[in-house]
């Protein structure tokens, strides 16, 4: 357990000493928490780095890890601070863990090393022999809280509440409204008394066995299904179908096998504990109305213990600033199934500052390797359909495969065109973390970023991965900001426009007549890498002009409504969406040009011919290369996806495509 939870330290150390835990004291736990630790700076966070998702834990190590802290699990309630975080970014904001009525202080096992890593960690665990009413539990956490709010006055405090631990964080919200909280409630307890176990209670509490009633309750508290998927998943990943039968196994029988973990329970634990959590939700109940805090709801629908998914709905209309994030396929121990990972999930919902306001720029955090690996299964298909091929040109102007010819230190602004939908933005964004280990920060229309009050994603949806890979909003002023921070910028002037042509106009730029952009990139002397891409007309053709819809009942009407639901600049067309008909898939093809130098160009801010001609030098670089892939595609031999999956069918589907000589 030593490698698992911060021991307290003792003048007189012994390797035969069992380990003891973080006391209940909050300032004994900050100074034990900080000593001895390094810390990484904010920058210092790499892009793909290891959050330790990959290396997770399975259920049957979470009750290892729980019998070995009943080895020791005695006096009153206190905070575990767990080393196998390992040490957090700098400016890390605070999270504190609280339980569900078990009190068992492990139930972020499964996401200590991607949550330390960004939080500093505090878990509270209440023993089993321990009779602390509700209250008092307050009270401790209280104590926590206004210590770490008198150390960071302007930081935000993250109270991760699990079903019991839920009803305690809105407690505590709802009694300092002036404490910047932050709450991450994932199936709170707040509707035990409509639970449909509610008219068992009676029975499982004279049960003769704790044992038997704490079993049924936990297995209960799973959802099978969730394990079989996961199964099966892991043979797609490579494992064999013994090796996925073997893990199955031990995860949906380790309760049974664990069971000597209740034996020694004393005979009023059920009751006690029954008691504490009605006690719990009748108090968080009646104070819902005083919480002021920002609150994200983690729903289960298919929680066999509490209807979470109703709950949830409830919490909304009730809470003046809450968000909610449901799980289709999850029971209620949603923290300890292996597919949910709860750092993205807080990331894709814009929830992690390190102060008052979320920033875009300042809280945004990389890529870890973890969701590269979910964005490489997610985009696996539409990789095989397009065969992205990249295309850069080095110093000396000679093109090559691969991205070597972009360069590795920021600020650098890349400016290309969009295929219809952005569908090139993909592959674009997936190889320059691959190859590069670059987040590119992509500046977008302000409608790919809708203010998510519900979703049923787990941090992977379209809107979700915007927030999570760098997407920010056009702003001048973010722009500005992302260029002084030494960011890779990728910009499309042409915009929503490009993105959503009309037939007939297939790679042609509609970029806006002001060179902003370029002005921009002279005062930070950024790097400008023009870019083309081809191959959308590979994959779907339109079937009606922007002409032919205004004819159709109703045409004018449905763009109008296009055009102001977007926000449509006046200088442009309506916008409509005319339907595609799917192709034979071709592929796609991406050339980025010599890179630009801006630096040491004196002149170029003050002379407004400079800006333009520049203005028009990229331009023309990015229709240039649009040509220059339009005719060297006919040379591919491998543009067609039945040419390509024979050669992947003869070499291995890792096998890189060849494709034309450059």
């Amino acid at each position: 357990m030593a490698s698992l939870l911060l021991p307290v330290l003792s003048s007189s150390p012994s390797p035969l000493r069992p380990p003891r835990f973080v006391s209940s004291n909050p300032r004994k736990l900050h100074s034990i928490a900080s000593r001895g630790r390094p810390r990484a700076s904010y920058k210092g966070l790499e892009v793909l780095y290891d959050d330790g998702c990959q290396k997770i834990c399975e259920l049957d190590d979470y009750f290892h890890a729980v019998a070995h802290l009943a080895q020791y699990d005695r006096g009153p309630p206190r905070w575990l601070c767990p080393l196998d975080a390992g040490p957090p970014i700098e400016d890390a904001p605070v999270m504190f863990f609280l339980p569900d009525v078990s009190g068992v202080g492990l139930g972020l096992l499964m996401h200590h090393k991607a949550l330390g890593r960004i939080f500093e960690l505090r878990c509270m665990h209440i023993p089993i022999h321990d009779r602390t009413p509700f209250e008092g539990l307050v009270h401790l956490l209280e104590d926590a809280l206004r210590l770490e709010h008198s150390i960071s006055p302007n930081k935000p405090i993250y109270l991760m509440g699990h079903s019991f631990g839920g009803c305690l964080a809105l407690a505590v919200a709802a009694h300092n409204p002036q404490i910047d909280l932050v709450l991450i409630l994932s199936n709170p307890a707040t509707s035990i008394d409509k639970s449909e176990l509610q008219p068992l209670f009676p029975v499982l509490r004279y049960w003769s066995n704790n044992e038997q009633s704490i079993t049924l309750l936990f297995l209960l508290s799973f959802n099978i299904n969730t394990e079989v998927k996961m199964a099966l998943r892991s043979i797609k990943d490579g494992a064999t179908f013994l090796q996925a039968v073997d893990r199955l196994s031990r995860n949906l029988s380790s309760t049974l096998r664990n069971q000597f973990l209740f034996e020694t329970l004393p005979r009023d634990t059920f009751s006690w504990k029954i008691e504490l959590l009605k006690s719990a939700a009748s108090y968080a109940n009646s104070h819902l109305q005083a919480v002021k805090a920002e609150v994200l709801v983690l729903a289960s629908c298919l929680d066999s213990l509490l209807p979470s998914e109703d709950e949830a709905k409830r919490l909304q209309k009730l809470l003046g600033n809450c968000k909610v994030r449901y799980f289709k396929d999850h029971g209620h121990n949603l923290l300890l199934e292996g597919d949910v990972h709860l750092s993205t999930i807080i990331k894709s919902a814009n929830m992690y500052r390190h102060s008052r306001k979320y920033d875009r720029i300042s809280d945004y955090l990389p890529p870890t390797m973890t969701e590269f690996e979910i964005l490489v299964k997610a985009t696996r298909r539409f990789y095989e359909v397009t065969g992205p091929v990249m295309l850069s040109t080095m110093k000396d102007g000679k093109i090559v495969r691969g991205l070597s010819g972009i360069p590795n230190d920021g600020p650098v602004l890349l400016v290309g065109n969009h295929m219809y939908l952005g569908l090139d933005l993909v592959p674009l964004v997936r190889e320059f973390l691959r190859e590069k280990r670059i987040a590119l920060r992509g500046i977008a229309h302000p409608f790919l970023f809708p203010d998510m009050i519900e979703s049923s994603s787990k941090g992977k949806g379209i809107f979700d991965s915007i927030n999570v890979y760098g997407g920010v909003p056009v702003s001048m002023r973010l722009f500005y900001r992302l260029l002084s921070e030494q960011e890779f910028v990728l910009l499309y002037p042409g915009g929503y426009r490009e993105a959503l042509h009309h037939k007939g106009e297939e790679y042609k730029l509609f970029w806006p007549s002001q060179p902003e952009f370029i002005r921009m990139a002279a005062q930070f002397s950024a790097t400008i890498v023009p870019f083309g891409t081809v191959g959308e007309d590979d994959l779907i053709e339109l079937l009606l002009s922007f002409d032919d819809v205004l004819t159709l009942p109703f045409g004018k009407d449905m763009t109008r409504f296009y055009s102001e639901n977007l926000k449509i600049r006046d200088d442009y067309p309506s916008v409509c969406f005319p339907g595609v008909l799917p192709k034979i898939p071709g592929r796609f093809y991406y050339l980025f040009g010599k890179p630009i130098v801006t630096s040491g160009n004196d002149g170029i801010l003050q002379d407004r011919n400079k800006v333009n001609d520049l203005y028009w030098h990229v331009k023309s670089e990015v229709e240039r290369m649009i040509c220059y892939l339009l005719k060297k595609r006919k040379e591919d031999y491998y543009r067609s996806i039945f040419t390509r999956s024979l050669y992947k069918a003869a070499w291995g589907s890792d096998h890189e495509v060849p494709t034309f000589e450059p």
